[in-house]
């Protein structure tokens, strides 16, 4: 039997190893692709320290990996409108008949690989000019922020919005929040680089939140209404803690990344005087992705930028390790089989 490499994650060790695999066969209503591209998460990284575990793996090992573009290089039966060649990225999950959503890469195998099987139904075309490193990481880094966005947000033009946390999804944000027409777009992150990174995508005001003026600078900005929508992406408690203070009357905090902590509304007083509210969000849906390669097809997103580097797939482990210590705070880390 044929074999390839995948990087395979032993969730009781919580240990990442390079092993020789066979090489998988597509099932009814699956295809298999040639993995070209492959995204490094901070999920990902969560999923090895510790900090995440898989609800649903039947087992105790499994292929890391939930951005996935490449060719389609068999389908097996029953497959409809699929045929090898074409190019495609595959959506970071799944619905089980139960309606349990399974997410590639954590419940069942996924891209960090030289192929992977895709049910169907989550293969997605994607235009031949569209690189695949561009393409593997629409559904998770950025049809993420695209859903908290448009949907859970609801943001409205000319809406003043904070964002928190200027990394793989905060990045993101910016330019998703700049295409909707939110003004002012004011990022917040400690790090300089990332505040610059901030205003080079578009954001009007770039905000260190330890800085002792940064309320004033905010509300300054935002001609002292405050934030219609803050969009926590750094999952620390400190900065939703930050954002509940310069929200303005009917404010919304969304919280996007997953702290595994309270939320803690300092004073119900003013939250409930201001009709203030906070709001969950997790991924994105199938028509989230289909959306961003149509405007990234129309030119209307330019992903260039949020590629960092491309590394082979052999270099898994230092992709990790470059992510957990934000070794040149890079929005998107890159495999190549």
């Amino acid at each position: 039997m044929a074999e390839m490499m995948a990087a395979r994650l032993h969730v009781g060790e919580r240990a990442l190893r390079m092993e020789s695999v066979p090489i998988p066969e597509p099932g009814r209503g699956q295809v298999r692709i040639r993995v070209a591209a492959a995204g490094v998460c901070l999920s990902d990284v969560h999923l090895i320290d510790g900090t995440l575990t898989p609800l649903y793996l039947p087992g105790d090992v499994v292929t890391l990996g939930h951005e996935v573009a490449g060719v389609i290089d068999a389908v097996g039966d029953s497959v409809d409108g699929w045929q090898p060649g074409q190019r495609v990225l595959l959506q970071a999950g799944e619905r089980d008949r139960r309606g349990t959503v399974l997410t590639r890469g954590v419940d069942y195998d996924g891209g960090w690989a030289e192929y992977a099987l895709a049910r169907e139904d989550t293969v997605v075309l994607i235009p031949d000019a569209m690189p695949f490193e561009h393409a593997c990481i629409i559904p998770d880094a950025v049809s993420t922020p695209w859903a908290a966005v448009i949907d859970t947000a609801r943001t409205r033009p000319a809406e003043a919005v904070g964002v928190w946390g200027v990394g793989g999804l905060g990045a993101h944000a910016v330019q998703l929040l700049l295409l909707v027409g939110a003004a002012p777009i004011i990022a917040v992150d400690p790090l300089p680089a990332a505040r610059d990174r901030a205003l080079t995508l578009g954001a009007d005001v770039a905000l260190d939140p330890r800085d002792d003026s940064f309320r004033d600078a905010l509300l300054e900005a935002t001609n002292a209404r405050g934030l219609d929508v803050a969009f926590d992406f750094a999952g620390v408690p400190s900065a939703r803690e930050q954002a509940l203070t310069v929200l303005g009357r009917h404010g919304r905090l969304v919280l996007t990344g997953i702290a595994n902590q309270p939320v803690t509304i300092p004073s119900d007083s003013r939250f409930n005087y201001s009709r203030q509210t906070v709001l969950g969000h997790y991924g994105s849906e199938a028509e989230h992705v289909d959306q961003l390669v149509a405007l990234a097809n129309q030119g209307r997103l330019d992903l260039t930028a949020s590629i960092s580097d491309v590394l082979p797939l052999s270099d898994a482990e230092e992709a990790v390790r470059r992510v957990q210590d934000k070794q040149g705070n890079p929005i998107r880390l890159i495999l190549r089989p």
